[in-house]
């Protein structure tokens, strides 16, 4: 007997649908999986083989062949294990019952050997999958409801015990559908505050215009200036997430695995400090069937890289392309992977090897060309695709020793949400997100200069020597500068200031050190 139960594969963000096919033929008794499936899919047949056996199920003794359709497309992992579980089942006649309907059902999980069902990774968008393939119902891990249930339309029952799904698809016991979390009801990440830091007023500012634009950063200064503190706190002031980022942020975490258990949705922008010691893989993904990295994990929120200089140059040049392009292309012999990596970029270094160059009070201790040769690490084409270089001084005493309240992240975030706002609706109907965003063909329509502004602007592309890049990085930044302070057009006040962001390459990057 032939019998044939769906599931969902995943290859990258791609989920495609999985045709399980289990035949019972006369013959020496054999075990067969054969659909290109990985090691891990090959070692379903113990998992299932002891799951039945251990929960009372008769084990089929005869010839058994399990294919997983398409064959030409690798299958991954041990979320095959419940379907090839239930199509033996079926095939056998032990899965019988007025519920069982397997052209509208799908089936994803891993076993144990005591026939429990364990969590899978990548569930959301397999769930999405299942609900455009036409799929009514699916049977998901227990720890994977949450996840699925935010779809739509797809009835999502939990499994907890191959037996407990027998009862249920033979009529027996019922498993109650579950129903999508609401918003107040996940725990939201607690965020530092940005209340905590004391002075560095001028580096807060920059990563509230940031924040508001989308534009990455770069902080250069002494150690213990504050660096790390003030990048920790950026995702406290970072816009609300819409819905169809939260989607978006969700399926990468859901694929990596980080999801937290029973979690359903990603709500707060993600922050992800990878140490300097990160491969390229790592950064920017990798793998046989290719994984997202950090720079994807990252999506719709920050990379913060601490310690620039000490990444190696691969992993630093390896960001250049997803930076413009906002996504990261992975090829490998099996096929091709495209991981979305739309992400702000927060970068933090010290002036030179000891910290102390230009520092006020204390001297610097490096060598003759210590300080150049640590300073070329980062390279140029990178650090043009840094929008805003701000300087973060040491904290005077007086600024440490105060005890008045500095202002909070919330009220920050309210700024940023305002500015976000009008974006959104400048950008409505296109998929432009935020200023940091704006394609080459609007920058014209969207960065009106005002007179003044222009000729700022000319001065200061002539005299500091910027880049075409530059030149457009400049005018989002002013663009966003305006919309903090609700104007529709750009001044001379706002160019200043966003000019102002990018003349620390000059002072530090010169042939002179």
């Amino acid at each position: 007997m032939v019998s044939k139960i769906y599931s969902i594969g995943l290859y990258g963000l791609e989920a495609f649908v999985v045709e399980v096919e289990a035949s019972l033929s006369s013959g020496l008794p054999a075990f067969e999986v054969v659909g290109l499936p990985d090691a891990a899919v090959k070692e379903s047949r113990d998992r299932v083989r002891s799951a039945m056996k251990n929960c009372g199920f008769d084990f089929p003794v005869s010839r058994i062949t399990v294919n997983l359709a398409p064959a030409d497309k690798r299958k991954e992992g041990p979320l095959y294990d419940l379907p090839i579980f239930a199509a033996l089942a079926h095939a056998s006649r032990q899965l019988t019952g007025s519920r069982f309907s397997p052209e509208n059902a799908v089936f994803v999980g891993e076993l144990s050997l005591s026939g429990e069902v364990r969590p899978v990774k990548g569930v959301l968008p397999m769930a999405i999958k299942a609900k455009e393939a036409g799929f009514s119902l699916m049977f998901v891990p227990t720890a994977n409801a949450a996840e699925a249930a935010v779809v739509e339309g797809l009835d999502v029952r939990p499994v907890a015990d191959v037996v407990t799904l027998c009862r249920f698809l033979r009529g027996e016991t019922d498993i109650p559908r579950t129903e999508p979390l609401p918003p107040e009801a996940e725990a939201l990440q607690e965020l530092p505050d940005f209340s905590d830091v004391k002075g560095q007023e001028e580096a807060k500012r920059a990563l509230e215009i940031a924040a508001s634009g989308g534009h990455n950063v770069l902080m250069i200064g002494s150690p213990g200036s504050g660096k790390s503190m003030l990048a920790k706190r950026l995702p406290s002031i970072l816009p609300d997430m819409t819905f169809a980022e939260t989607i978006e942020t969700t399926k990468i975490h859901s694929i990596a695995g980080t999801l937290p258990a029973g979690g359903a949705l990603v709500r707060t922008r993600p922050f992800r400090s990878p140490h300097h010691t990160i491969s390229v893989a790592g950064l920017s993904g990798g793998g046989s069937v290719p994984h997202p990295g950090e720079i994807s994990l990252a999506h719709n929120g920050v990379l913060f890289l601490d310690e620039l200089p000490e990444f190696s140059r691969g992993a630093m040049e390896v960001l250049r392309q997803p930076l413009e392009d906002g996504a990261v292309h992975i090829a490998r012999v099996s096929g091709s992977v495209r991981y979305p990596c739309s992400v702000m970029l927060v970068a933090a270094m010290n002036p030179c090897p000891c910290g102390y160059f230009g520092h006020p009070t204390r001297p610097c201790t490096c060598a003759p060309g210590a300080v150049s040769r640590y300073l070329s690490r980062v390279s140029g084409p990178l650090l043009d695709r840094l929008d805003i270089h701000v300087e973060v001084p040491p904290v005077e005493f007086d600024a440490l020793n105060d005890a008045g309240p500095a202002e909070s992240s919330a009220e920050i975030k309210k700024r940023v949400n305002a500015a976000r706002k009008i974006q959104q609706e400048r950008f409505a109907g296109t998929n432009v997100t935020c200023n940091a965003n704006i394609p080459a063909s609007r920058l014209r329509e969207d960065c009106v200069l005002t007179e003044s502004a222009q000729r700022l602007l000319k001065n200061a592309f002539e005299r500091l020597g910027l880049s075409a890049r530059a030149y457009d990085r400049v005018l989002k930044v002013a663009r966003t500068i305006a919309d903090l302070d609700g104007s529709e057009g750009i001044g001379s006040d706002h160019v200043a200031e966003a000019v102002q962001y990018r003349s620390l390459d000059r002072k530090y990057w010169t042939k002179e050190l």
